[in-house]
């Protein structure tokens, strides 16, 4: 009874632990997150075609979920740059950013995708993220964040471009209108840029994008910049997130379903991938199971609260660990601390312009490139930068939820892939170590036994890896040899193809005189042989415990002829044989 009461209020795990000293370290880092989070919500939302609100709605409801049912003690969630490119991309085809029904859609868009996410978690499908290549993330986000800054480049040069069209598109129209730039508006922006930056180097942990945007509205009323064609945000309705209903006709279900499912997946990619990158700093566990259940939950209550999709946020979360936040009530407090500052100062946004607005998108989109990661698959793998790239243009030139769903199927590709090629490492006995220890031959240049092929299979053997392996014993019989024992220390699992298929090369070795061998084989591989009949067919001689009784028994069966005129000598067994 008490393990499903904390599977589903999971948050009495970590409840009885809040104390005096947890709330003070919770306070401050709430604090701080919620002045974080200010200026990105609102940008956050201006990428997702969203009025400025509803990222700040998102930032108080979506933390608050998460934290209560998700597993890690620091993970932030709330509006992301990569969703919010992705919502946009989803939904500008279906009707105007920023208008009532756009609105209304990305309600359904995100209970949609929490539904999914919640689905995923129930399912306990936790680690189906561990199948998406962090290649296919870079390439992913470096493509997002290029969009996001083509996307704002018009509000920082001031330019009358038209709301969509295609990445090339917009470029095109970017070159054709650069000679109307106002010069006026991109001064702001870059004022603002100049601001962040300074900022950011000589107080990193200050709020960079707020005193940036600040700035940059200072400077605007200093110059008259709404006399020179200089626009405001507005002023935000000082209001916390009212109710809201999404849209529940099957047609339109139908319609987003297939986005919504890519908006769910890079949702849970990013979660949690975060949430294990700052617990491996504060060492701990984390259930990606939960945090399914706790993402999937956030979104779905989000979507009544006016909220749209949220997921972890790695700048928050991260600041969020340095603050030294102790338990996940610091996300609480951020969340109500931002409902406090709406309250207090939400019409003192009307003076905050556009452009700066825009620069600070800019810096949000330069931020989620990886360059330390790209320059590493670059000079490390063929395929994955192959990966990368593919990626990366497919979120360039194709629909954003098509490339998350082409990355996905690239990184379980790529995983079939390795599989499918096993390592196999010939091995021999090391006469220069106590036990004469089997090492890799390669390695160590070690001599072998021309009778007997030692190898270790690290790999499981399944319906994707068998051709590999029985490529390589073919390979090993044509070098004459007709006795292979194999080290199963590294043999995870074997399925029914790959049981029918050491059968008959069990088989095909006996009919050549020789034999198939196995030891050290884990228990739970054993009892799968033993439910596909294996030892029935082989013979349970053929399983030996030890690697000690293993050579043994094989050596007893080799040819004692051959082994008298045998050079290589390189098992204990063989001082036994005299010499010819």
């Amino acid at each position: 009874m008490p393990n499903i009461l904390y599977q589903v209020f999971p948050f009495l795990l970590w409840f009885p632990s809040v104390n005096k000293d947890t709330i003070k370290a919770d306070l401050i880092a709430g604090l701080t997150g919620a002045v974080i989070v200010l200026p990105q919500g609102i940008a956050y939302a201006a990428i997702a075609g969203l009025p400025p609100q509803y990222g700040l709605y998102t930032s108080m409801i979506t933390p608050i979920i998460a934290a209560f049912f998700g597993s890690s003690m620091h993970l932030i969630s709330g509006p992301t740059a990569a969703i919010s490119i992705v919502v946009f991309s989803a939904l500008s085809g279906h009707a105007t950013p920023g208008s009532p029904e756009f609105i209304s859609m990305a309600l359904t868009l995100t209970f949609l995708a929490g539904l999914y996410q919640l689905i995923f978690g129930l399912a306990r499908l936790g680690s189906l993220v561990n199948f998406v290549s962090h290649t296919v993330v870079v390439g992913f986000t470096t493509g997002a964040a290029i969009l996001i800054a083509t996307s704002q480049l018009k509000y920082v040069l001031g330019l009358k471009l038209e709301s969509g069209g295609s990445f090339l598109e917009i470029w095109g129209h970017i070159y054709e209108s650069i000679g109307s730039t106002n010069f006026y508006i991109l001064a702001v922006a870059l004022v603002t840029l100049t601001a962040s930056l300074l900022m950011k180097k000589f107080r990193p942990t200050w709020p960079n994008l707020l005193f940036g945007m600040i700035v940059g509205g200072v400077f605007s009323l200093l110059i008259n910049g709404e006399d020179h064609g200089v626009k405001l945000i507005g002023a935000i309705p000082r209001s916390l997130p009212p109710l809201s209903m999404p849209g529940f006709s099957l047609e339109l279900i139908k319609e987003l379903a297939p986005e919504a499912f890519a908006i769910a997946l890079l949702g849970l990619v990013e979660a949690v991938s975060i949430a294990r990158a700052v617990a491996s700093k504060s060492k701990q566990q984390i259930d990606g199971n939960q945090e399914f259940i706790g993402q999937g939950l956030s979104n779905i209550f989000g979507s009544f609260f006016s909220s749209y999709a949220g997921s972890g946020s790695f700048t928050r979360s991260g600041i969020n660990y340095d603050s030294g936040a102790k338990t996940p009530l610091s996300a609480v407090f951020a969340a109500v601390f931002l409902m406090l500052i709406i309250l207090l100062i939400a019409p003192v946004t009307a003076y905050l312009p556009i452009a700066s607005m825009g620069a600070s998108i800019l810096l949000v989109a330069y931020s989620l490139i990886d360059s330390h990661h790209i320059k590493m698959i670059f000079k490390i793998s063929r395929s994955e930068t192959a990966i990368l790239l593919t990626t990366f243009f497919a979120t360039l030139f194709l629909e954003l939820e098509f490339a998350i769903y082409l990355g996905v199927l690239l990184s379980l590709l790529l995983f079939l892939n390795r599989t499918s090629h096993p390592n196999i490492i010939p091995l021999a006995p090391n006469p220069k170590t106590l036990s004469h220890a089997l090492q890799s031959v390669d390695d160590k240049q070690l001599p072998e036994c021309p009778q007997l092929k030692i190898i270790r299979v690290d790999m499981s053997i399944y319906f994707g890896s068998i051709s590999a392996i029985q490529k390589e014993f073919h390979k090993i019989t044509k070098q004459g040899y007709k006795y292979i024992l194999i080290d199963a220390g590294g043999i995870n699992f074997v399925d029914m193809a790959g049981a029918e298929m050491l059968e008959q090369e069990a088989k095909r070795l006996e009919e050549l005189g020789g034999g198939l061998y196995f030891y050290h084989v884990k228990e739970s591989v054993f009892k799968h042989l033993i439910d596909n009949e294996v030892f029935d067919h082989i013979g349970d001689y053929h399983f030996i415990p030890t690697k000690k009784g293993a050579i043994h028994w094989v050596f007893s069966q080799l040819d004692e002829s051959q082994c008298k005129t045998c050079t290589k000598r390189i098992f204990l067994e063989c001082d036994s044989v005299d010499r010819d």
